[in-house]
């Protein structure tokens, strides 16, 4: 299931978010440059305190960043899904966008489906799902497009980290800056004294 919470933080936190001007760090994979910055642990205890009110249980952060997209910076398709980060596999994903809309036209977070697995991948081959992750990910005759949650300052999206998402469209041409978290929902057992 996929949510969405319009109004996420309060406006002191929104605005000390959306006008930190410190610089966003490149970090180089083979394939691909993220530009990105850190974010304070308070930061992110407040997220996943709101979460767990949402999720109606303890939320675990796995991974939380704050990452901009702009012109010729960041901008392939990537179509994707988080499986294992820093070693764990997340439950689910949150985008929250930080920037004003600032870009013409529609753009968001796109959820699409891969023509030929569906909206997730359920195999048990590595190789395969490696073939995905680097082969199609930018080819946009293998993926059909369900749907675009459009972009919004502090709008806040979650979904399972097991959907095929990227941003919308590939690339910008004002600063798209959002906040990303990878997190584990954390059920807790009631037991009952007899």
């Amino acid at each position: 299931m996929i949510y969405i919470k319009d109004n996420f933080l309060h406006k002191k936190l929104l605005d000390s978010l959306s006008n930190d001007t410190k610089d966003f760090n490149e970090v180089k994979f083979p394939d691909k440059s993220f530009w990105v910055r850190e974010l304070i642990p308070e930061v992110v205890d407040r997220i996943c305190e709101k979460l767990s009110i949402i999720e109606g249980c303890e939320i675990k952060n796995v991974l939380s960043f704050i990452r901009e997209a702009k012109k010729n910076q960041d901008n392939d398709w990537r179509i994707h899904n988080d499986s294992i980060i820093n070693g764990t596999q997340p439950d689910r994903a949150v985008v929250l966008y930080l920037s004003e809309d600032n870009n013409e036209g529609l753009n968001g977070t796109a959820f699409w489906s891969h023509k030929k697995y569906g909206d997730t991948y359920t195999g048990d081959s590595v190789e395969e799902f490696n073939k995905i992750l680097k082969e199609d990910c930018n080819d946009n005759s293998k993926w059909d497009l369900k749907t675009i949650i459009g972009h919004k300052q502090n709008r806040l999206i979650s979904y399972p980290c097991e959907y095929f998402h990227s941003k919308y469209p590939n690339e910008f041409i004002n600063s798209r800056i959002v906040l990303v978290m990878f997190y584990k929902t954390i059920k807790n057992e009631i037991t009952k004294t007899k």
